[in-house]
């Protein structure tokens, strides 16, 4: 019997996915449930797993854009699994009758054959004859070797500019669907909104002492580091109580303001820069907002954060000073209306009771839309966070520490 895989849809809205990896080759045997790919959508990277045991024929390449519900592969599960593979019990002991028909598990030899090195993909078969390119041109980066349409695209440019240093070489490469969609979001984020942006520092010498004193305790107790983060969600969550209007987002003619805090927190993945959301923010302990924070990064080091994860929150944060990144002016994350952007921490001279002091100092960029928030909120709402970071244990720990961070 021949099962047809077709592309499960990973979301509303979401109509179309890439191709970003086979994990399998073309007549592999499978076992049901069995990663097979990795796919792309405009929100995160799934992994494809297989519906049934059996040997594979796969029906799209590697960057191939696929429509939802359309087949990318198919699965023989008629076939016998190999020596040494785990069967599965649902596979028939004796060969289905349309088995002699299936042209899709392809034989052993002609599978070496097809993927030896320097053997063009279809695709890229048909783009070499148009362009009368050989083989031997073109250096393969696809599986085993193989020359896929990308490769001919790039022999192509490489071959027709002349150079007199053949060192010179010029890559080109497909964006993943992911960077596309962060690229259309940024745009619009720059062309439909009023954005500006407003600056501030603070001194994080409040913040330094306290963890110095409490993270090893805070670490063994809750199996969680204290960092900055959890200070940081603390004192946008109090500004954003404070300042409703950059808690909300336009839709239409109307504004909407939310009385929750979904914290969305810009963190760099294997595909590029993901924003998860810690959902209600407002409703977590230090201990709380530091876990979340490490769930959701982990989840989306490895390439497992999902769609749901990523939707819906109010208000960002991005900690550009991980990088080294002394100042910047962050993009809106639409339709939210304004992003918090922290930045590298530094020993610089500031004033201290009429002296000059030597201190941590972070500088703090807000970017907001001006549409609906006024100069007097956006302003307003830096001073707030500043503050409460300066005074942590009064503004955000109630003034006692121990019990703040459940010691």
């Amino acid at each position: 019997m021949i099962l047809e895989m077709k592309v499960p849809s990973p979301g509303e809205s979401i109509t179309e996915v890439e191709i970003a990896t086979w994990l399998v080759q073309d007549g592999d045997y499978v076992e049901k449930d069995q990663a097979i790919a990795e796919v792309d959508s405009d929100k995160a990277t799934l992994e494809l797993p297989a519906e049934a045991s059996g040997v594979i024929t796969l029906k799209a390449e590697e960057g191939d854009a696929v429509a939802v519900g359309q087949v990318v592969c198919h699965i023989d599960t008629a076939a016998a699994a190999p020596e040494g593979a785990k069967a599965t019990a649902a596979a028939p002991s004796t060969p289905a009758p349309s088995t002699p028909a299936v042209e899709t598990a392809a034989p052993a030899a002609p599978k070496a054959e097809t993927y030896a090195s320097g053997t063009p993909s279809p695709a890229a078969k048909k783009l070499m004859d148009e362009k009368g390119l050989d083989a031997q041109q073109i250096t393969g980066t696809g599986r085993d070797g193989r020359i896929t349409k990308d490769d001919v695209v790039n022999a192509k440019v490489a071959m027709g500019a002349v150079s007199p240093d053949a060192n010179r070489k010029e890559t080109r490469t497909k964006l993943s669907m992911l960077r596309r969609k962060v690229a259309e979001r940024l745009v619009s984020a720059k062309n439909e909104t009023a954005m500006l942006t407003t600056f501030n520092e603070v001194d994080m010498s409040a913040v330094f002492e306290l963890r110095a004193q409490y993270k090893d305790a805070f670490k063994e107790k809750h199996d969680v580091g204290l960092g900055f983060m959890s200070f940081f969600t603390m004192a946008v969550i109090r500004a954003l109580k404070e300042y409703p209007a950059v808690n909300s987002m336009i839709d239409g003619k109307e504004m909407i303001s939310y009385d929750f805090c979904d914290i969305s927190i810009a963190v760099s993945g294997p595909k590029g820069l993901m924003v998860p959301v810690i959902r209600n923010a407002e409703e977590l302990t230090f201990k709380g907002v530091e876990s979340e924070v490490k769930r959701l990064a982990l989840r989306a080091r490895d390439g497992l954060i999902t769609v749901d994860e990523m939707t819906g929150g109010t208000f960002t944060i991005s900690n550009g000073g991980v990088f080294g990144s002394m100042l910047s002016t962050p993009i809106i994350n639409p339709p939210q209306s304004a992003i918090l952007g922290m930045h590298n921490i530094v020993e610089r001279p500031i004033v201290k009771n009429k002296e000059i002091t030597i201190a941590p100092v972070m500088y703090l960029a807000l970017s907001y839309d001006h549409r609906i928030i006024d100069g007097r909120e956006s302003v307003g709402f830096l001073v707030a966070v500043k503050e409460a970071i300066e005074n942590p244990v009064e503004l955000l720990m109630n003034g006692d520490i121990k019990k703040a961070l459940e010691l």
